[in-house]
């Protein structure tokens, strides 16, 4: 059974209380006792003082007799004035023990009390107590002019010493009864907002538990109390600062792993691709060279042997380095020397190179440029521009156009290569960036693509901090727009 602790707090002090009020009611009545049966001797002993002094006064201001005949004689009356000087009831004894006056004799009281072992004692000149109901029996020597002569005996009510005794007895417990009552309630009531403030960081203690961690300390009091809140808070800020830490790591490793089996796959294809379009050219040139083999006097298989091979070497080695190029940019960063470089100018040189194969294909190269200045790599510029240009007279129609277009906006440099070719189809506007993917893979053939050239581009222009996009497709060819960051 689940006990509250404020409970068993408050009755923990409830204890301490009752044992402290009966410790305290315990030393408090016997100290009274004590005092009760110290002034009780005191005034006894004076008074069987007085008693003695008025015996052996009379004894010798009257006829000298025999202290026995003395006793027999005068003890009636000297019992009855005694019991007037004293205040108490007394009865008088001889030396053999018989009672020879009382002053109780005559009195319509209850019956003398009797001392029985006491009065033996008292007679061999000591003192003794006897307890009687509410009455104590004081019996003492009585001494005559040369030995003891009898015995005296006191009387003293003891209902005024015990009723005193009852009504402190009952003052304790009810002051106490009461002073305990309070301060369990005021206990409770302490105890209770402490329990509360428990209560409080119990709850807090869960929240955390369940991952919901807070964001203040959940009880502010200037005691252990409030440094345990603090405490707790601190603990959950830190607790969710290092979940927080483990999940953006757990995140990163992720994306790591996913990374890594991304390029993983993507070096399988890539392998792949390159075992197949180095294939291609091999198998071509294999087959002409086995057909030289068997036809070694045919002209006509000669001139077209010599044609295709040194088309399909061309191709080879044209593969080869832009295979080595782009995985030089994926390995590796270039040693590139970036200067300022003005792109009309280097536009206009560029075209100026690739006017010569345009025109072999009855193609027209028209430049639109802006002056504009970037930082970029004078090298990967023109490897990025040759190899659009190069892309926009493969895959034009004939006495078809090129057009470039620059301009300055939004501080970049926007560069656009649009041709009038055969475009990009919708499906293939996402992998067009791929190694060794090509739209149209007989005219690739035909025109000697492999398919790396726009990849190489793309990396080239990232790792001079620019973007390409596809911008126009369709049947009156592609657009492909590029932009750098422009600088003064």
């Amino acid at each position: 059974m689940r006990i509250s602790i404020k409970l068993k707090f408050s009755l923990f002090l409830a204890v301490l209380l009752i044992l402290a009020i009966s410790i305290l009611s315990f030393f408090v009545l016997r100290g009274v006792t004590l005092n009760q049966q110290a002034q009780m001797e005191s005034a006894l002993a004076q008074h069987a003082k007085t008693v003695n002094l008025r015996v052996k006064q009379t004894y010798y201001t009257g006829a000298r007799l025999e202290p026995q005949a003395f006793m027999q004689q005068r003890g009636k009356a000297l019992a009855v004035e005694l019991a007037g000087f004293t205040g108490l009831a007394v009865t008088l004894y001889d030396a053999q023990g018989q009672q020879v006056g009382s002053s109780r004799q005559g009195e319509a009281a209850p019956a003398e009390p009797k001392p029985a072992n006491a009065l033996t004692y008292a007679l061999q000149n000591k003192i003794a107590y006897q307890s009687a109901g509410d009455t104590l029996l004081y019996l003492a020597p009585l001494q005559g002019p040369d030995s003891q002569m009898g015995a005296m005996q006191l009387e003293y009510s003891l209902a005024s010493p015990q009723s005193f005794q009852r009504t402190l007895l009952n003052l304790f417990l009810t002051t106490g009864g009461a002073v305990l009552l309070l301060s369990f309630i005021g206990g409770y009531l302490y105890f209770n907002r402490a329990a509360v403030a428990i209560g409080r960081l119990k709850k807090s203690a869960e929240s955390i538990q369940r991952a919901d961690y807070i964001t203040a300390p959940p009880v502010k009091r200037k005691d252990e109390l409030g440094e345990l809140a603090e405490g707790i808070y601190f603990m959950s800020r830190e607790i969710e600062s290092s979940i927080a830490a483990k999940d953006a790591e757990q995140h990163k490793l992720q994306l790591a792993v996913q990374k890594l089996q991304a390029l993983e796959q993507q070096q399988k294809q890539y392998i792949g691709n390159i075992s197949h379009e180095f294939k291609t050219p091999l198998t071509s040139i294999k087959a002409y060279v086995d057909l030289l083999n068997m036809y070694e006097d045919d002209p006509k298989l000669l001139h077209d042997a010599k044609l295709n091979i040194a088309k399909e070497t061309q191709r080879l080695y044209e593969m080869v380095e832009k295979v080595l190029q782009l995985t030089a940019l994926e390995k590796y960063d270039f040693e590139s020397q970036a200067e300022r470089l003005e792109v009309a100018e280097e536009l206009r040189d560029i075209c100026g190179r690739m006017n010569g194969k345009a025109e072999r294909y009855g193609l027209k190269i028209t430049l639109d440029v802006q002056p504009a200045l970037i930082w970029i790599d004078r090298e990967s510029f023109m490897h990025i521009f040759i190899n659009l240009l190069d892309n926009a007279i493969k895959y034009n129609v004939p006495q078809g156009k090129i057009l470039l277009h620059s301009e300055v906006r939004d501080n970049r440099v926007w560069i656009t290569v649009k041709d009038s070719g055969i475009g990009v189809p919708d499906e293939s506007r996402d992998k067009i960036f791929e190694p060794f993917y090509t739209v149209n893979r007989d005219r690739s053939r035909q025109s000697g693509g492999t398919g790396l050239g726009l990849s190489l581009v793309r990396n080239l222009v990232e790792k001079q901090n620019g973007t390409i996009t596809l911008r126009e497709t369709g049947e009156e060819g592609a657009a492909f727009e590029l932009s750098f960051p422009a600088v003064d």
